[in-house]
């Protein structure tokens, strides 16, 4: 049997100087990594052409990063006004600081990085990716690129870990963690290692569909598991783990809660509609030649008008 498990790890790994480098960012670029293996060899065997696997790492790579921070700013960094303000007969008792103080956003070594931020900005450049690179439809290549972002998530929660944040309530479980070093004297859920547990079951999930069931014959079916697997059961786990912010008290769902709910919906549909429709032969997959952009169609109509 387990006992209560005392963690105190120190978040940083090493310093060189002044400069400290911390588990969360040393994992986070692991994740990134390991995401961008996995996307490539999937590309590799429904031979895409090298330039798919080149370029989502850039794409990818910025628009999890700008999102991230974005959105922890937008959706977490609500605060208490010492006194209410009253702007056009509208009374706002909650500020953000990143209005008044912008380049603050810019300090993402300080910490303050949302999943649900990272989930639309990895949307908005795999839109991007899409109409630029690919032209094989929007939703095509976000099956591909959650399979290795379950891999990314779990990592990133191991990071939360070895922070001694975003834990869960008091438990009398044999796993609780006693987090020191956020001043903490009760077990606690180690909800971290539930999330991570949660993306690995996630991957091998999606992993299996992938080479065992030809899933990605079926566009929109990877993605639309992905979803459930990862929002649906952060929406549960939610009710076990601490408010982030002071904002949350009175709510009857917290904000990770609340923007998970359309990513659940679109699960469900993405599901549905890619088992409605015919699964494309395997063959036309493999050799499918990608859609013409609106500038090569523009071109095609140029050559063929002459």
């Amino acid at each position: 049997m387990l006992s209560v498990i005392t963690w105190n790890v120190d978040p940083v790994a090493f310093s060189v100087g002044n400069l400290e480098v911390r588990w969360y960012g040393i994992l986070w670029a692991v994740g990134i990594f390991l995401c961008l293996l996995i996307i490539q060899r999937l590309y590799k065997h429904e031979q895409c052409p090298e330039e798919f696997g080149d370029k989502i790492f850039i794409y990818g790579l910025l628009g999890v990063i700008i999102g991230a921070r974005l959105g922890h700013c937008w959706f977490y960094e609500w605060h208490e006004l010492e006194e209410p303000v009253t702007i056009l007969g509208i009374t706002f008792k909650y500020g953000n600081p990143y209005f008044t103080h912008p380049m603050e956003l810019l300090k993402v070594w300080q910490g303050g990085l949302s999943s649900h931020g990272g989930a639309c900005g990895l949307l908005i450049a795999m839109w991007l990716y899409d109409r630029r690179v690919t032209h094989r439809g929007f939703v095509w290549g976000l099956d591909h690129l959650v399979v290795g972002v379950c891999i990314t998530g779990a990592l990133i929660r191991l990071g939360n870990l070895m922070n001694s944040e975003i834990y869960g309530g008091p438990t009398d479980l044999p796993w609780g963690f006693i987090f020191v070093r956020d001043h903490q004297t009760v077990p606690c859920h180690p909800t971290q290692i539930y999330e991570m547990l949660y993306c690995l079951v996630t991957f091998c999930v999606l992993w299996y569909l992938y080479w065992k069931h030809q899933a990605y014959r079926r566009v929109g079916l990877i993605y639309g598991v992905f979803l459930e697997g990862i929002f649906l059961t952060r929406f549960l786990l939610e009710f076990i783990k601490n408010d982030q912010e002071a904002f949350e008290a009175d709510m009857v769902l917290n904000m990770g809660q609340i923007l998970s709910i359309p990513f659940i919906i679109w699960g469900f549909y993405s599901i549905y509609v890619s088992l409605k429709n015919p699964p494309a032969p395997d063959d036309a997959l493999a050799h499918a030649e990608p859609q013409l952009n609106h500038q090569q169609r523009k071109q095609q109509r140029r050559e063929g008008s002459k």
